[in-house]
């Protein structure tokens, strides 16, 4: 019968399942393991026989339900293996055979940036994460990625749910871990605020250390500065604005970008959002900083005007995949650091590829991307000097890379 077929699982695949068969006919099943048998039972799949050596008891009791981690089950090893092959994967399909640095593993229990959705049911409001596979709302208890903060403020964080949900539609809250609280932003599905509510609000983000809540972008209760620290300079992001997810593997990133530029005087950082890079390099170069978030950039300039001793920061808003700096603008720089959004920065590549910039260093969170931006760069005559994948999401398929290119014939800085 076929519900008796045995899957014998050979390698694992990007999004984290366990691969049978050939390359002509291919089954993928969720959670299994290389070296493990498995079977069909109904629409669901389950082991036939002895676990891997390399299966360890997941951390989080959603974990399988939670459509955030698909890893939480693989032994560190063949982790660490598994995420840094999705980056030499992606490479090699662009042609790129690169050597790629270990994965750099990043701490448990440290992200500070999380999304939930929140949603009013009869039994009660869900707070939590969409289920795998679907768009089922799966409340959650405990998240053991998360920074223990904000993991601590969910009694809370569902109560300031209940306080703003309209009767049916679901809410988007942004929880972030700032240097001294959380800061929460809350999108869709809120009621109209009075007076009695903002009160019982003031009440509850008390209990849960949050320092500002905002409504669709506006603050409406605000205890204290929800400010990061970015190298020696102190921001505060608008509400919800994109900010690195785990300051581990932000560090990593500014060590890594911050070599590479060495002793550069003059730095474009595009797509420099609130100035994760730009604010770091400005403690020995001057920057060109552009974004087209104009809150973003607000947030980096007010940032550097609270300090001294920086050299000059110039802000720019623009949208690089639109209108990327062109072989002119370009002239002048030392060294461009982009980091894109997932959808990459073809256009920009493209145009650095036909530029004298010396030093390229490319962040990407999408392999795919940055494969793909890398081949255009190295057409125009760039070398790979390193790649270095990075575990900003943490049991998720998704991981941060950072690749520095020189032009050939020049000494490499740093």
């Amino acid at each position: 019968m076929v519900d008796r077929e045995v899957f014998e699982i050979i390698a694992l695949g990007g999004q984290g399942d366990g691969i049978a068969g050939d390359s002509a006919a291919r089954t993928f099943v969720p959670f299994a393991l290389p070296g493990e048998s498995w079977r069909k039972a109904g629409d669901a799949y389950v082991r036939d026989g002895a676990a891997s050596a390399d299966r360890v008891a997941p951390a989080c009791r959603h974990f399988g339900s939670c459509g955030g981690c698909v890893a939480q089950h693989m032994a560190p090893a063949l982790y660490g293996r598994w995420k840094r092959q999705i980056l030499v994967d992606a490479l090699q399909a662009a042609d790129i055979n690169a050597v790629v640095a270990p994965l750099a593993p990043m701490p448990p229990a440290s992200r500070r940036r999380i999304v939930l959705a929140a949603l009013r049911l009869p039994e009660g409001v869900a707070l939590g994460f969409h289920t795998r596979s679907s768009r089922r709302l799966l409340p959650i208890e405990m998240c053991t990625i998360a920074d223990p903060m904000i993991t601590d403020a969910l009694p809370a964080l569902r109560q300031v749910a209940g306080r703003l949900l309209r009767h049916r539609d679901e809410m988007r809250m942004t929880v972030t871990r700032v240097d001294a609280g959380l800061d929460v932003a809350v999108e869709g599905g809120t009621r109209d605020i009075g007076a009695a509510e903002r009160t019982a609000l003031a009440d509850i983000i008390q209990q849960g250390r949050i320092l500002r809540l905002s409504v669709d972008g506006e603050p409406i209760i605000t205890r204290g500065d929800p400010f990061l620290t970015l190298g020696q300079v102190r921001v505060v992001p608008a509400p919800g604005v994109f900010l690195q997810a785990l300051p581990a593997a932000e560090q990593q990133m500014v060590e890594i970008v911050s070599a590479a530029v060495g002793t550069a005087k003059a730095v474009a950082d595009l797509f420099s959002g609130v100035g994760t890079f730009a604010l770091p390099l400005a403690a020995r170069a001057r920057v060109l900083a552009i974004d087209s978030d104009a809150k973003a950039l607000a947030a980096l300039d007010a940032g550097q005007r609270r300090v001294q001793g920086l050299k000059p920061i110039e802000v720019r808003e623009r949208d690089l995949v639109r209108e990327p700096l062109g072989r002119k603008e370009l002239e002048g720089f030392d060294a461009v650091v982009f980091d894109p959004p997932r959808a990459g920065a073809e256009a920009q590549a493209t145009m650095l590829a036909k530029s004298t910039v010396r030093t390229v260093i490319a962040v990407s969170c999408n392999p795919t991307t940055l494969a793909r931006d890398a081949a255009l760069l190295l057409d125009g005559g760039y070398q790979l000097h390193s790649v270095t994948p990075i575990d900003q999401f943490l049991y998720a398929n998704h991981l941060e890379a950072v690749a520095v290119f020189a032009r050939p014939g020049k000494k490499k800085r740093g």
